[in-house]
């Protein structure tokens, strides 16, 4: 069967919380920064994740999990931990996180400024564990192709759907925030349904181009 692509412009939130998941359904997605949030207030931000976090969690299938890809952010020249607060969402869920990765956003070595040098892979799931049967690498070397600043990378949006898809029988893939697609592109790459939300008119209509 060739792999699906559905792309909806709406409120990812509000998407969310009108529709249920496929039962062969799990998340991949990568919530916005500060200054994509409409307020712009660090506070209202910071809850505004952690719930947006909660709610993805609780949307997860019982069987499945989600993945988020997060690079933490400088604000005011502090640090903002984007996998803790994903945590943080968990914890208030009860959803265990089963692996933790961090990917490499340059050479070792190099020194980074705005952004740090590495970015966070984390998995949750209501049931599905870790185990020895399905471990891959904790550090993944490279992003990937990206087509944008912001995107999720292409080598990383595969290394995750492919392990959602091998162990924990994922056949579709829901990406909330799809951006430009990243994750759509790898899920049909691999032969499983892709269903993305994108709030943005134009990032919409090119996460929809196959």
């Amino acid at each position: 069967m060739t792999p699906t692509r559905v792309v909806h412009e709406a409120d990812a939130i509000a998407w969310l919380q009108q529709n249920e998941l496929p039962r062969d359904a799990a998340i991949v997605t990568s919530l916005p920064n500060v200054d994509e949030f409409q307020h712009r207030d660090l506070d209202r931000w910071r809850h505004w994740f952690r719930d947006t976090a909660a709610l993805i969690l609780q949307k997860t299938p019982p069987a499945s999990a989600a993945v988020f890809f997060q690079t933490d952010i400088q604000y005011d020249g502090v640090w903002i931990d984007k996998s803790q607060l994903v945590q943080q969402a968990a914890a208030s869920t009860g959803t265990p996180m089963i692996w933790h990765k961090v990917v490499l956003r340059g050479p070792p070595g190099t020194t980074t400024y705005s952004r740090p040098g590495f970015a966070h892979l984390l998995c949750f799931a209501p049931s599905v564990r870790n185990e020895q049967h399905n471990a891959t690498p904790d550090v993944l070397p490279q992003l990937g192709e990206m087509d944008w600043p912001r995107a999720m990378g292409l080598d990383v949006a595969t290394t995750a759907i492919r392990w959602l898809r091998d162990h924990a029988a994922a056949k579709t893939i829901v990406a909330p925030f799809c951006g430009t697609g990243t994750a759509l592109t790898a899920a049909n790459q691999l032969g499983l349904h892709a269903i993305g939300i994108e709030r943005s008119t134009s990032r919409a209509a090119r996460a929809s181009r196959q």
